[in-house]
């Protein structure tokens, strides 16, 4: 089986994480689904975002303690250029200021919706959170809006947070539910806890840590899905385990060797 190439907060190793920049590049590299991280705003707007502060941008402030205006001040693009080695940077005049300020849930699924083929979303609600139950909340709502609370929409939703996915369970039954660990001493609970239906993420170094990890979760009849595959030696693990879906910071190389592996 030939799995799913999602983009890990988008083209993230060569794009500022989360920006509509980076998930745009990784339309164009041939991701087959995107992958973000949310929070709730103070004024209640869904944002891809994975730290729960401003400081990886050089900024102060929680996102949860602000307001979607005063983000779409910020730069969420600058931290990262990728002009380090001695070349000119381009031209901001000459960029669409939309590709590195920050980047809500809808703006993305829209982005996923208009896209001139089908591109799925793999959500993650961030917890903990002063918000709680409102994420998943605020999450479903949306969902709703676009049609997607229903069996086969493009969408899965993640969590660290096992009664996260419960919350979401109860909300949106049809959607798909992604488990998250990254603690191999935790699966035997989680294989009780979960449902039958549940898919898995995991990490991949649990995974080489744990060799027997993989195959006992693909057992148990669970699909899996990994990150963060960025390397070919990830990709060749991630291929014997029959992993259905890999989540990688640099989808259109990972794309490539796919291509290469799965040739005739």
């Amino acid at each position: 089986m030939r799995p799913q190439v999602v983009a890990h907060r988008g083209a993230s190793y060569d794009n500022a994480e989360h920006t509509l920049g980076a998930y745009v590049a990784a339309l164009d590299a041939g991701a087959e689904a995107l992958e973000c991280d949310v929070r709730l705003t103070a004024d209640g707007h869904l944002v891809c975002v994975h730290d729960r502060d401003l400081r990886r941008i050089g900024a102060k402030g929680l996102i949860s303690a602000m307001e979607l205006a005063d983000l779409a001040e910020l730069d969420f693009a600058s931290w990262k250029t990728g002009w380090w080695d001695g070349e000119e940077a381009p031209d901001k005049d000459d960029r669409d200021p939309r590709m590195d300020r920050v980047l809500t849930l809808q703006t993305l699924l829209e982005t996923a919706r208009d896209y001139d083929r089908r591109v799925e979303l793999a959500i993650e609600t961030k917890h903990p959170t002063r918000y709680g139950a409102l994420v998943e909340k605020r999450l479903v709502e949306m969902l709703h809006r676009f049609g997607w609370e229903r069996a086969g929409a493009p969408v899965r939703v993640m969590s660290f947070s096992f009664t996260a996915i419960q919350r979401l369970e109860r909300l949106a039954p049809e959607v798909q539910q992604v488990q998250i660990f990254d603690k191999a001493m935790n699966w035997p609970i989680i294989r009780r806890a979960i449902g039958p239906d549940w898919i898995v993420a995991a990490g991949i170094e649990m995974l080489r840590e744990h060799p027997r990890l993989g195959p006992r979760i693909r057992k148990a009849g669970h699909e899996l899905h990994v990150w963060t595959i960025n390397e070919a030696d990830d990709l060749d693990l991630c291929l014997s385990l029959g992993v259905a879906a890999v989540i990688t910071d640099r989808p259109g190389y990972i794309k490539g060797l796919l291509d290469d592996r799965t040739a005739g």
